[in-house]
C-alpha cells in the first residue's frame, strides 16, 4: 500500500498535469474562487430558470405581476453594486463578499415563505441586490488573486459559468418536469445552500488590504472617469450578443424557419461547448489595451456575418436550415470568444488598482441596462422586421466593436493603460 507521502505526490502530479492542461488555476486562491463561482452559478442558473414558474403555480401570481416584479427587482439590484464596489475597495473584499453571499442565504429562503406579490417582490429584489453587490465585490478579488494572468483566469472562470449553467439548466428543466410545488421549493432551497457552501469556500482565502488611494481623488470616481464611462455604454452594446442566441434565435427558429425546434437545443449546446473548450485558448495573449480592442473590433464583423446567415434560413428547407443557422451559430460563437477575452481584459485593465470594486460595480451596471433592453430591441428587428433586422442588429455591433480602440486611446492619454504586455510580444 502506498504510503501517505507517496499519495500526496500523486495527488500533487496529476494537480499539476490539470494545471499544465488548463483544467485547473495554478494558485489554491484560484482554485478556490473557482469552485465557488462553480457552485454559485449551477445553482442561480437553475434558479433563473424556474423562478417565473414557482411564482405563477406555487405563489400563484399572475403573469403580469410576475414579469413587473422581476423586472423592477432587476432594476433595482443594479444600483447597488457602485456603492458595495466602493466599500470592497475601502474595507477588503473578501469579507464584503461573503456579506452579500450570507444576504443571499437569507433572502433565497425567504421565498419558501411568500404568499404574496409584495413579499415575492421583497425577496427577490434583497436577491438581486446583494447579487449585485457580490459582483462588484468580486471583481478586485478576480483581479488581485488573477496577478499576471488576469485574462486567462477571467476567461477559465467563464468557462467553468458556462459549464455551471448548463448544468443549472439541466436541473431546471428535471423540475419543470416534475412541476409540483414541492419540487420548486427543494430547488429554492439548495439554491440557498449553493450560497453558504461558496461562502465555505471563499473564507479559505486570504483576507485583502485595502490598496492606497491618491488624496486629491474623489469619491465616486468610476462615475467622473468618463472614457470609462463610454466603454461601459459600447461594451454595454456589445454584451447584447449573448441574448441573440438565448432569445432572438429560438424565436427565429419557430417563427421564420422551417427547421425543427430541437434545433434551438442544438444550437444551445454548440455554443456553450465551444466557449467551455476554446474561450481560454482565445484569450491568450490578449494583453493589453490595444489587443484587447483588436479583438473587440473584430468580434463586431464576426457578429455581423454570423447574424446575416443565419438570417439567411428563413424560407429554405429544413434540413438546409439547420446547416445555415449552425455555421451561423458557430459564427457568432467566434465572436462572442474574441468579445469576452476583450471585454474582461479592459474592465480590469482601464480600472485603478485601488478602486476596483467601484469599476466592478459600473461594469455590472452598464451590462445588466442592456441586457435589460435587449430582448425589446432584439424582438423589434430580428423578429419583427425579420432578415433586415438581423443585419441592422449586427451593424450595430460593428460600429460599436470599431468604436471602442477609440475610446481606449482616449482613456490613454490620462493614464497607464500597462501596454507593455503588447510591446514584449
Amino acid at each position: 500500500m502506498p504510503t501517505d507521502s507517496a499519495a500526496v505526490e500523486v495527488g500533487d502530479v496529476r494537480r499539476s498535469r490539470l494545471v499544465r492542461r488548463g483544467l485547473l488555476p495554478e494558485s489554491g486562491s484560484q482554485r478556490k474562487l473557482a469552485l465557488a463561482g462553480f457552485v454559485n452559478q449551477l445553482g442561480t442558473a437553475a434558479f433563473l430558470a424556474t423562478m417565473p414558474l414557482y411564482a405563477l403555480r406555487v405563489i400563484q401570481l399572475p403573469i403580469g405581476q410576475v414579469g413587473l416584479g422581476l423586472g423592477a427587482a432587476a432594476l433595482v439590484g443594479l444600483i447597488a453594486g457602485i456603492p458595495v464596489g466602493h466599500l470592497a475597495d475601502r474595507y477588503g473584499p473578501r469579507d464584503i463578499f461573503l456579506l452579500t453571499l450570507v444576504i443571499q442565504t437569507l433572502s433565497m429562503t425567504s421565498l419558501l415563505y411568500a404568499r404574496s406579490f409584495w413579499w415575492f417582490v421583497l425577496a427577490v429584489t434583497v436577491t438581486d441586490l446583494a447579487g449585485s453587490a457580490g459582483g462588484a465585490a468580486r471583481g478586485p478579488l478576480i483581479r488581485r488573486f488573477g496577478g499576471d494572468e488576469v485574462p486567462r483566469f477571467r476567461s477559465y472562470l467563464r468557462s467553468v459559468a458556462t459549464l455551471a449553467g448548463t448544468f443549472g439548466a439541466l436541473a431546471a428543466g428535471v423540475v419543470a418536469q416534475i412541476d409540483t410545488a414541492a419540487a420548486y421549493r427543494v430547488l429554492i432551497l439548495v439554491n440557498a445552500l449553493t450560497f453558504l457552501a461558496s461562502a465555505a469556500v471563499l473564507v479559505g482565502l486570504p483576507a485583502l488590504e485595502p490598496l492606497p488611494s491618491p488624496r486629491d481623488e474623489g469619491r465616486w470616481v468610476a462615475l467622473k472617469d468618463a472614457p470609462y464611462m463610454m466603454f461601459v455604454v459600447l461594451d454595454g452594446v456589445m454584451w447584447i450578443q449573448g441574448e441573440v442566441l438565448t432569445f432572438a434565435l429560438p424565436l427565429w427558429v419557430v417563427l421564420h424557419t422551417d427547421a425543427p425546434r430541437w434545433f434551438v437545443g442544438l444550437a444551445i449546446t454548440v455554443n456553450t461547448v465551444l466557449v467551455v473548450f476554446l474561450q481560454m485558448r482565445t484569450s491568450r495573449g490578449v494583453e493589453g489595451g490595444t489587443l484587447a480592442g483588436r479583438a473587440i473590433r473584430r468580434s463586431g464583423f464576426a457578429f455581423l456575418i454570423g447574424m446575416a446567415v443565419i438570417a439567411t434560413a428563413s424560407g429554405a428547407p429544413g434540413w438546409a436550415a439547420v446547416v445555415i443557422m449552425t455555421v451561423g451559430v458557430g459564427l457568432h460563437t467566434v465572436g462572442e470568444l474574441w468579445h469576452a477575452a476583450g471585454s474582461l481584459e479592459l474592465r480590469f485593465r482601464l480600472a485603478p488598482a485601488h478602486a476596483q470594486g467601484q469599476y466592478s460595480g459600473v461594469f455590472g451596471m452598464g451590462m445588466g441596462l442592456c441586457y435589460a433592453i435587449a430582448p425589446s430591441l432584439l424582438g423589434l428587428l430580428c423578429i419583427t422586421w425579420g432578415a433586415p433586422g438581423w443585419l441592422l442588429m449586427g451593424g450595430i455591433f460593428v460600429v460599436s466593436g470599431f468604436a471602442v480602440p477609440y475610446v481606449i486611446q482616449w482613456a490613454g492619454r490620462s493614464r497607464e493603460l500597462a501596454d507593455s504586455a503588447d510591446h514584449r510580444r
